[in-house]
C-alpha cells in the first residue's frame, strides 16, 4: 500500500442498522448520499476521519466520526435523521492556528488559538463566538465547554457567519484541533 493510499479514508456506509442493507464505499467528500443509498442508518470507517452530515450539501447536524464501527447512529450519536452527506477530514500534521471573533463577519473581541481550548468564558471572558478565520490545521468547533453539545467541522477558510452555514442560534464554547491521536 502506498503512502498516499494509506493517508486516505475509508467509510461504509449501510442502509440499515446492523451494517445491514445496500451499502456504498466512500474516500472522499459526498454532497448527497441519496443517489447511492435511499437512506444511510449504519456505517464502519475503515481508515481516517470523516464529519457526517444529517442534511446534504454538508449542513445541519454534524457529527465526527474515526475508525471504528457505527451500528446505529441515531442513538451512538442522538441524530434524529438519516445521515445524508459526509466530508473527509485530511490527516494534518502542520501547526494550528485559528482567530475566533465574538460576532459575525469578525467584529467585537478577537483571539488567537494554536491549540486546544475547553472552554472559551473561562480562557478569554469570551461567551460568543460567531465567526472565525482557521489559517492551519483542521478544528472542531462544539457548542457547550469541555468539548460537549453539537459541533461544527472547520478546515481552513474565513467563516463570517454560522447562521449561512445551518448553524442558527448556536454559539461554540469549546474548540479542539484534529490531530494524529485521532487517526
Amino acid at each position: 500500500m502506498t503512502s498516499s493510499s494509506m493517508n486516505m479514508g475509508r467509510v461504509v456506509f449501510y442502509e440499515d442498522k446492523n451494517f445491514q442493507g445496500r451499502s456504498h464505499e466512500c474516500s472522499s467528500d459526498c454532497a448527497d448520499m441519496s443517489s447511492y443509498l435511499s437512506r444511510c442508518h449504519s456505517c464502519k470507517v475503515e481508515r481516517g476521519c470523516f464529519m457526517v452530515y444529517d442534511r446534504t450539501n454538508y449542513m445541519g447536524n454534524q457529527y465526527f466520526l474515526r475508525k471504528g464501527e457505527y451500528s446505529d447512529y441515531q442513538s451512538m450519536m442522538g441524530m434524529n435523521d438519516c445521515i445524508r452527506s459526509c466530508r473527509m477530514i485530511p490527516m494534518y500534521r502542520g501547526s494550528y492556528r485559528m482567530k475566533i471573533y465574538e460576532r459575525e463577519n469578525f467584529g467585537g473581541m478577537m483571539h488567537e488559538l494554536m491549540d486546544d481550548c475547553d472552554n472559551t468564558m473561562d480562557r478569554y471572558r469570551m461567551s460568543n463566538c460567531m465567526s472565525c478565520n482557521v489559517m492551519d490545521g483542521h478544528w472542531l468547533m462544539y457548542e457547550q465547554a469541555n468539548y460537549r453539545g453539537r459541533m461544527m467541522y472547520m478546515r481552513p477558510g474565513e467563516y463570517r457567519n454560522f447562521t449561512n452555514m445551518g448553524m442558527s442560534n448556536m454559539r461554540f464554547m469549546s474548540m479542539r484541533r484534529i490531530n494524529d491521536s485521532y487517526y
